[in-house]
């Protein structure tokens, strides 16, 4: 079973998961031992076919640290809170969580996308 930790410090993943707002990204920052980075992915993909089936999930990528690096990266898009909430706490999910190796520490936080002129858009 993977470790949690928050990635903020302030505000935690369940405080966020009481907002309405919408769209939403999950960041989730994953770290494994290298040993076990077979096992991560397999879990992952797991869980992304459990997650892509949900109401309101739109679309997820993982990312890999470069240069031999065992930092992973999740984003995922949400319609909303509530259906990324409703996945989470879902019982199915949560049991899924057991089959990431035990190396595995996972920090899980809600982001909302800025516009910021001359180099994003909302």
């Amino acid at each position: 079973m993977a470790g949690f930790e928050e990635l903020d410090a302030v505000v935690s993943l369940a405080e966020q998961m009481r907002s309405d707002e919408g769209p939403v990204v999950l960041i989730n920052v994953f770290t494994v031992d290298l040993a076990d980075e077979d096992a991560l992915l397999a879990a992952w993909a797991h869980d992304a076919d459990f997650m892509k089936a949900r109401p309101g999930y739109i679309s997820t990528q993982l990312h890999r640290g470069i240069g031999g690096s065992s930092t992973f990266v999740n984003y995922a898009v949400w319609q909303d809170v509530a259906s990324f909430r409703n996945a989470f706490t879902d019982p199915e999910f949560q049991r899924r969580i057991a089959d990431y190796p035990p190396s595995a520490v996972a920090r899980p936080h809600l982001f909302r996308k800025l516009a910021v002129a001359n180099h994003c858009v909302a």
